[in-house]
């Protein structure tokens, strides 16, 4: 059985990892992609690795005629389901939206640290000194301040948490089609898993 992610060491410079913040996957976003594909996007082969093998053995007169009604796919046993769910699959899920939350909220804490503070003072400041005559020069009204980090940072969070919603409903869906429908989306049964953990 596949080994829950583990979050990284939360602290701010963890979201405000300048790489990370321009989408080329560095530490947060490390985190993130590789704790998907190990657990979400071979959530087949996890799922496919808890399945028993033939107790039967190889009947050679099963290739002598073709089946056209291919009998589907093989459910997994509902202990063993429900042992990958509680154990690698809840705490993975968990793992990455205690990351997410984290960053969140450092992206609406004030951010005295940022580096570009300063600078966007005085870009503001000089944008209110300037005069601005259109018919004279057609994109002197065109002024583009710098965004402050955390700003940038929330978008990356909205887009992540996107992200992570889509993953989580397809892996969810697979989980549904191969240890039987559990009467309830992604959202309840993680919810559902949190409460018993408390």
């Amino acid at each position: 059985m596949s080994q829950p992610s583990t979050a990284p060491k939360l602290t701010p410079s963890l979201c405000f990892n300048s790489t990370a913040l321009r989408a080329k996957s560095r530490l947060k976003e490390d985190f993130l992609r590789i704790s998907r594909s190990t657990i979400d996007d071979s959530i087949t082969q996890n799922l496919n690795a808890l399945i028993t093998p033939s107790r039967d053995g190889f009947n050679p007169s099963s290739t002598s005629t073709r089946d056209i009604h291919p009998r589907g796919k093989t459910l997994v046993d509902p202990i063993k389901s429900a042992a990958f769910r509680n154990q690698v699959l809840f705490p993975s899920w968990q793992s990455r939206s205690d990351v997410l939350n984290y960053c969140a909220g450092v992206a609406t804490s004030d951010d005295p640290d940022d580096p570009d503070l300063l600078l966007r003072q005085a870009e503001s400041a000089k944008d209110a000194e300037r005069i601005v005559n259109e018919r004279l020069d057609p994109y002197s009204a065109r002024f583009f301040p710098k965004e402050p980090r955390t700003e940038i940072l929330a978008s990356i969070i909205r887009n992540e948490r996107a992200v992570e919603g889509i993953i989580r409903s397809r892996t969810w869906g697979l989980v549904g089609e191969r240890c039987g429908d559990l009467g309830m989306g992604w959202e309840d049964a993680l919810n559902h898993w949190r409460a018993e953990r408390e």
